[in-house]
């Protein structure tokens, strides 16, 4: 596959549209054998990669990826991107943004096979939380040049 366009364009809609329902079209976009790691998450398998993001909607409220930048060439590409929600079950829980990328590999068919995403859990998730940040934050500060 050397055109990586019309597959990216795929995974991009996907996921900028995801909800509970459109999951029943990842086989659309994922090869049933395909890989999906995270920071929290090392899978394969359709099956897997759906409970993934099952588990998502469990945890947070209205979860919304924005893809910011797109480059692909031959049968990998590449997606920076935001990811918004609120805390499920916190009081007020206030609109949180993570920013990551996307390691794409796509199969012949131009489903992907092979998916990593990259984003640092401890400064845009954990700096975030209740105690666990003051931790975290306590850490960063201790362990800085600066």
């Amino acid at each position: 596959m050397s055109d990586t366009s019309q597959p990216v364009a795929r995974v991009v809609e996907f996921y900028e549209t995801l909800s509970p329902a459109s999951l029943a079209r990842i086989a659309e976009v994922y090869a049933a054998d395909a890989r999906f790691k995270d920071p929290f998450n090392e899978v394969c398998g359709l099956p897997a990669i759906e409970k993934v993001f099952r588990h998502m909607y469990e945890q947070v409220q209205a979860p919304r990826f924005r893809v910011t930048k797109r480059m692909g060439e031959g049968d990998e590409a590449w997606l920076a991107w935001e990811f918004e929600f609120h805390f499920r079950g916190w009081k007020e829980a206030e609109l949180q943004c993570i920013r990551g990328a996307t390691h794409l590999r796509f199969a012949a068919d131009g489903r992907v096979i092979a998916h990593r995403d990259y984003w640092d859990s401890g400064e845009e998730l954990f700096s975030r939380l209740p105690l666990v940040g003051t931790l975290v934050n306590w850490l960063r500060r201790r362990m800085s040049a600066a």
